[in-house]
């Protein structure tokens, strides 16, 4: 009985957060010892999370994607274990996922790994106090002080409270994209970067394991060389892969699930707000059916930093529009027209899919909202759209 609920809750929690993000999953499987063991306590937030119900406006969910020396993969990376930087940790790519009340929208935003925030003191899991900082790297926030400084570096400047928040390593992507036997992605020109070792013609591929890694971490192979770009490109994957997971193909096959499940389980450091399985079924439930035209990325809105032309700093009045939309409940529209020095090309909408006419009617239809249009140079795309990768093949 108890190993059947188990099974129930990995498959849950498996369709709430690999199906959104493309790199996070849970099999809950001796719950206590696993998960309480990597457990982190969100400092200011509560120890155990609430209801589901409790969150009126939503909740928020962040996921940091960490560079930690994995024995695994070491040959892989060499000089990653025994170089100069082996014991530091940085977040290079930080996420943060709104889920909305209702109706149910998925809004996840992307902060780029070289903008200059400022940091918060902040306490990290070994007790240690982490001095404030008027202006740092956000990528640095990890190595200074662990995923809660992430989550509170994150919350001081969007001003959105992290309930939920997840780290994980390149090895979840390695094999989760084995696992699923790839994802589809689009080159609208080639990349060639000697320094991922990523070569790929332009058109589609199906890629995974160590190439789905080389394609995510791929900056010099992109048109600009920028992380700006990166970050489209790593959309691309994320958006690609909520459509393969929704499409049916994978979660309805629910021995692939549990084994997606189990592989992000060992790769996984979560907050004491994740150890509790009653929230998680409960998260699963609330994003299971959000469609791709409803799941929207976007990247943080910035501005050149007038200090260091390789460096971004927040946009503050384009951000509020964002999370005044966030915060009513109302779609976004991204008006940035994206060109062949964008990370990506972006192709318009994908028709939306006729009724079904074998479904229950809902009782009252709820009124589409208007969206609210974003400002030009905040980049973005909804899971609906593909995109294609401006690549660089003297990368």
């Amino acid at each position: 009985m108890w190993t059947r609920l188990l099974r129930l809750i990995g498959i849950g929690l498996a369709v709430a957060l690999v199906s959104t993000i493309g790199v996070v999953g849970y099999v809950l499987t001796d719950l206590t010892s696993a998960v309480a063991h990597n457990s982190v306590q969100l400092e200011g937030g509560p120890a155990v999370a609430p209801d589901i119900a409790a969150y009126k406006s939503g909740f928020n969910l962040l996921v940091v994607g960490i560079d930690a020396c994995e024995p695994k993969y070491s040959y892989l990376f060499p000089g990653r274990c025994d170089g100069p930087d082996a014991s530091s940790v940085n977040n290079d790519v930080t996420v943060l996922m709104h889920v909305s009340n209702t109706p149910r929208r998925i809004t996840v935003v992307s902060f780029p790994r070289d903008m200059i925030v400022p940091v918060p003191s902040c306490t990290a899991k070994d007790g240690t106090q982490v001095s404030a900082q008027s202006a740092a790297q956000i990528n640095t926030t990890y190595d200074e002080g662990g995923l809660s400084c992430v989550a509170k570096t994150v919350s001081a400047l969007s001003g959105q409270q992290v309930d939920f928040a997840a780290a994980v390593n390149f090895g979840t992507v390695i094999d989760i994209t084995n696992a699923i036997g790839g994802v589809q992605v689009c080159l609208a020109t080639p990349i060639n970067d000697a320094y991922t070792g990523l070569d790929l013609s332009a058109g589609q591929h199906t890629i995974q394991g160590l190439q789905a890694l080389q394609f995510l971490r791929t900056r010099h192979g992109l048109v600009s060389g920028s992380d700006l770009a990166r970050i489209g490109n790593q959309q691309q994957y994320l958006g690609s892969l909520a459509r393969q997971l929704t499409s049916g193909k994978v979660l309805s096959n629910v021995p692939e699930v549990l084994k997606i499940a189990n592989i992000a389980l060992t790769n996984l450091e979560a907050s004491t707000t994740l150890a509790n399985p009653t929230t998680i079924l409960q998260l699963a439930l609330a994003v299971k059916d959000v469609q791709p035209a409803d799941i929207t990325f976007i990247q943080y809105p910035n501005l050149t930093d007038p200090e260091n032309p390789n460096r971004v700093i927040p946009d503050d009045s384009s951000a509020q529009t964002l999370w005044a939309a966030v915060a009513a409940n109302q779609p976004v529209l991204i008006t940035h027209q994206n060109t062949v020095n964008d990370g990506v090309t972006v192709e318009p909408s994908t028709p939306t899919a006729a009724p079904d006419p074998s479904a229950s009617p809902s009782a009252t239809p709820t009124p589409a909202a208007s969206a609210v249009p974003l400002s030009d140079n905040v980049r973005g795309s909804t899971a609906a759209q593909q995109t294609c990768t401006n690549g660089d093949s003297s990368g």
